[in-house]
């Protein structure tokens, strides 16, 4: 397959210090795999919309600035819209009285908003521009691209000419997402099904250096873990303890979060394997990639060169963002991505 170098452009990433904010470039260059996905290119919007790019980019700058957590809100959105149905935006569909979208499964109640509403925003000021020409899914991929490049993930090409998905059902979302209390041979089955490799999960892991997790998702790791240990062994205890000040045991707040990666949790960076090495994982699928011999060796390197986790994230990132896609004359290419059009 002919590979294909993209060039990583500035990527603003935001450094929250005591004298302010602060804008570091992030140059570099990433490789990834040229797609053979039918339909898709790189130049699909040229003639029809050749503004769609900086149409985007302008307004995810905008949302950035007013919800520094859009990025990993939208990378989570796009994450869990691909695993459903593909890459065709069923996941941004409201429920109606006669149907029960994906957004409103149970899993998907903790998406975040900010995430929802930069694609949205994007959409509809493509609309004012090119009306009834860009997919839904199309900026998902390209929007959660430039959210990510601003917080310091490289910036790659984005394949285009995805159309949007005609079904949308909660019942259809459950076993297609990953979840915090499957075994690791669960989630690779999981990933293979969507066409991922071990590699590519390991890689697309990584995304939880940047974002929050809810106290529930994790409480069964400090507190009475089993008969033997009340916190989990391969848990920091120190770690542990620190989460518990804001994780009550009893009545613990819904709202309450915590940061997926302890060291540079604004920063898209190689902390988050670093983490693990130290039993700082927050999630116990996230801790177990650094133990099991299936993926601790891809652990390894991405923690000792964030280089090499960039190049494969980009590539992981390349092929969740072809899973299941439309093309052609199937789907449609919606007017408003919170509504079929008919």
């Amino acid at each position: 397959m002919a590979k294909v170098l993209f060039s990583v452009l500035f990527a603003f990433v935001f450094l929250f210090l005591q004298e302010g904010l602060v804008f570091v470039p992030y140059t570099g260059t990433v490789t990834a795999a040229a797609s053979d996905v039918s339909g898709l290119s790189y130049g699909f919007y040229d003639k029809s919309c050749p503004n769609l790019e900086e149409i985007i980019q302008n307004v995810v700058f905008q949302k950035f600035k007013e919800a520094f957590n859009t990025a990993a809100g939208a990378l989570r959105i796009f994450f869990h819209d691909c695993f459903v149905e593909g890459c065709d935006a069923s996941v941004l569909i409201a429920s109606s009285n006669t149907n029960k979208a994906e957004r409103d499964a149970d899993i998907n109640l903790s998406l975040p908003g900010d995430g929802y509403e930069v694609f949205f925003r994007a959409k509809r000021a493509l609309e004012l521009q090119c009306p009834g020409v860009v997919s839904c899914a199309d900026v998902m991929a390209i929007a959660t691209r430039d959210l990510l490049n601003l917080v310091g993930a490289p910036r790659w090409e984005v394949l285009k000419g995805r159309r949007d998905g005609l079904i949308s059902k909660a019942s259809r979302v459950a076993g297609n997402i990953p979840e915090t209390n499957q075994t690791l041979s669960e989630l690779m089955s999981l990933f293979n099904s969507k066409g991922l490799s071990v590699l590519d999960m390991v890689a697309l892991s990584g995304g939880h250096t940047i974002g929050v997790s809810h106290c529930n998702r994790f409480i069964d790791r400090i507190y009475s873990f089993n008969k033997t240990f009340d916190i989990d062994p391969t848990m920091d205890k120190d770690y542990a303890l620190m989460l518990r000040e804001s994780c009550p045991e009893k009545a613990s707040d819904p709202n309450i979060v915590q940061p997926n990666d302890v060291s540079t949790p604004q920063t898209f960076d190689n902390a988050y394997y670093q983490n693990l090495l130290k039993g700082f994982g927050l999630l116990s699928t996230d801790q177990i990639l650094a133990l099991d011999s299936n993926t601790k060796g891809f652990v390894n390197s991405m923690a000792e060169d964030q280089k090499v986790f960039f190049q494969h994230f980009v590539r992981a990132m390349v092929k969740l963002s072809e899973t299941g896609v439309k093309t052609g004359k199937d789907g449609e290419i919606r007017r408003d991505c919170g509504f079929f059009n008919s």
